[in-house]
C-alpha cells in the first residue's frame, strides 16, 4: 500500500500543479513492473511523467506519479539496419549526443531538446520539414509494461494490431520503457537566419517549405517575421560556427525575460516590445552537427497553444490571425511559430493522413492569455485544426471524435490493454 506524504509536482511552464500520494524512480524493470502489479492490487492509478514540458493535465494525479529518469542511454545498436533502442528516460539533448558518439543522428528534432524520448514520442513532438513526421514515426518498436505486468514488445511485426495506437498514446496503454528508433548517419547541418515582411515570406512559402527545414516566426502587429532555413551539408565538414552564447543567453533570453516583465507590469507595452524584437531579428549563419543545432535555448517561461491544419492552409490561417490580432488587439508580444509535418498513419497524431502546417501562439507566463488562445483556437478550428497533445486546447472528446478518424479504434485498444483504466487521469478520462 501507498502511504500519503507531502509530494508535490509542477511542470515546466507552473501551469500544472498536483500532490501525488507517491513519486516513484524505478531503477529498472524489475521495480516498474512490482509497481504495476502493487498497484493493480490496491487499485491505484499511475501517470508517468518525462520532463513536464507538457503544458496541460496530461500526468496530473493524486495517486501514483512515475519517473523514468533512472532508465536512461543506448540499450542496444543495431549497425545492420540502422536501429538503436533507447531507455525510455533518456533526454533528446542526451539522445542526440549519445548517438553522435555512435556515429547516427535523429532524421529530425524540434527546438526544444528537453523532453523525454517517451514523453516527446507520447504526446506527438515534432520539428518541421515537409519530407519529416514528428518523433514518432521514426519508432519502429516500443517496449511497454501493460496494466496486467506483461513486458510487450510493439512494433510492425509484434502485436501489431497496437502499433498505430501505441506511437502517439499519451501514456494510456502502458508505461514505455524502450523506444527502437529508425536513425540516419550522423550529419552537419547549415542554418540561415533572416528578417523578412510576413507578405513576402507568404508569397515565398512553396518555395521555402522546400528547404530540409523550414520554420518562421511572425511578430504580432509588426508584418515582420524571422525566418530560419537549415539544411544538409552533404559530404562537406565545414568548421563549427555558432551563434554566440551572449546572443542566445543573453540577447535572446535575458533581454527578451526583462522586456515581457515589462508587458506583465504594463500591458500597453506589448505592442511596442514586438516592434522592438522584430527590429532585432538578426541576419546570421550556424553550421555544426545537427543535434548541436536544432534546439535553442527556452529559458523565459510562459503559456503555449499549438495546432495543425492543412498544409495548403497555412497563408490563410495566417492572414486571419494576422485580422484577428487587428481587430481584438490583444496584449501579445511573444511571436507566433510557424512549421511543417509530412502527414503519417498514427492514430492520434495531429498530422494524421494529411500534410501539415503547425501554428503555435505562446502568452508571456502571468499574463492574460485565455481571451487570446480562444480567439486563435477558433481561427485553427476553422481550417479543421488538431490541437498538439502538449499544448493547451479546449478541445472536448465530442470534437476530438470528429478530429480524428481512429478516435474509437484507440480507445478500444486502451479498452483492451488496460480495461480498468490504471493509466488514466481525470483530465484523460474527460477527453476519452
Amino acid at each position: 500500500m501507498f502511504s500519503i506524504k507531502n509530494h508535490k509536482w509542477k511542470n515546466w511552464s507552473e501551469t500544472v500543479m498536483s500532490n501525488p500520494e507517491s513519486i516513484r524512480h524505478p531503477k529498472n524493470l524489475q521495480e516498474i513492473i512490482a509497481l504495476v502489479g502493487t498497484c493493480r492490487q490496491s487499485g491505484k492509478r499511475i501517470r508517468v511523467v518525462g520532463a513536464g514540458h507538457s503544458f496541460t493535465p496530461l500526468v496530473a494525479t493524486g495517486e501514483v506519479l512515475v519517473s523514468l529518469d533512472r532508465l536512461s542511454g543506448i540499450d542496444c545498436v543495431d549497425r545492420k539496419n540502422n536501429l538503436v533502442t533507447v531507455w525510455a528516460g533518456t533526454t533528446l539533448k542526451d539522445l542526440g549526443k549519445l548517438l553522435f558518439q555512435e556515429g547516427y543522428a535523429m532524421e529530425n528534432l524540434g527546438d526544444i531538446n528537453v523532453q523525454t524520448i517517451a514523453g516527446a514520442i507520447s504526446t506527438g513532438t515534432h520539428g518541421t520539414g515537409i519530407d519529416f513526421g514528428s518523433i514518432s514515426t521514426q519508432v519502429t518498436m516500443l517496449t511497454i509494461i501493460t496494466a496486467s505486468g506483461e513486458l510487450m514488445e510493439i512494433s510492425a511485426d509484434k502485436n501489431a494490431a497496437f502499433f498505430h495506437a501505441a506511437l502517439v498514446s499519451l501514456g494510456m496503454l502502458g508505461i514505455i520503457v524502450k523506444v527502437q528508433l529508425r536513425v540516419i548517419p550522423a550529419h552537419q547541418l547549415y542554418c540561415e537566419t533572416s528578417k523578412m515582411s510576413l507578405d513576402v515570406c507568404l508569397e515565398r512559402l512553396e518555395e521555402m517549405k522546400h528547404n530540409r527545414h523550414f520554420e518562421f516566426f511572425y511578430f504580432p502587429y509588426t508584418g515582420t517575421v524571422q525566418v530560419k532555413q537549415m539544411n544538409s551539408t552533404g559530404d562537406n565538414r565545414l568548421q563549427d560556427r555558432k551563434a554566440s552564447v551572449f546572443n542566445k543567453l543573453v540577447m535572446e533570453n535575458g533581454l527578451f525575460w526583462v522586456m515581457s516583465k515589462m508587458c506583465l507590469m504594463q500591458p500597453r507595452l506589448t505592442k511596442s516590445v514586438s516592434h522592438l524584437s522584430a527590429f532585432g531579428i538578426p541576419n546570421s549563419v550556424e553550421a555544426g552537427d545537427s543535434h548541436t543545432i536544432y534546439a535553442t535555448p527556452r529559458l523565459v517561461k510562459f503559456y503555449e497553444m499549438e495546432y495543425s491544419i492543412p498544409q495548403e492552409c497555412m497563408a490563410d490561417a495566417l492572414r486571419d490571425v494576422q485580422h484577428v490580432l487587428e481587430k481584438k488587439k490583444f496584449h501579445v508580444h511573444f511571436p507566433i511559430e510557424c512549421r511543417y509535418v509530412k502527414g503519417d498513419d498514427i492514430w492520434l497524431s495531429p498530422a494524421y493522413r494529411r500534410d501539415s502546417a503547425y501554428i503555435a501562439v505562446h502568452m508571456f507566463k502571468g499574463m492574460e492569455f485565455q481571451p487570446y488562445f480562444d480567439a486563435m483556437e477558433e481561427v485553427f478550428q476553422y481550417y479543421d485544426g488538431r490541437p498538439h497533445w502538449g499544448k493547451m486546447h479546449t478541445m472536448t472528446a465530442e470534437r476530438l471524435k470528429k478530429a480524428y478518424p481512429k478516435y474509437p479504434d484507440f480507445v478500444g485498444v486502451r479498452n483492451q490493454l488496460d480495461s480498468d483504466g490504471m493509466f488514466m487521469n481525470d483530465y484523460l478520462k474527460r477527453l476519452f
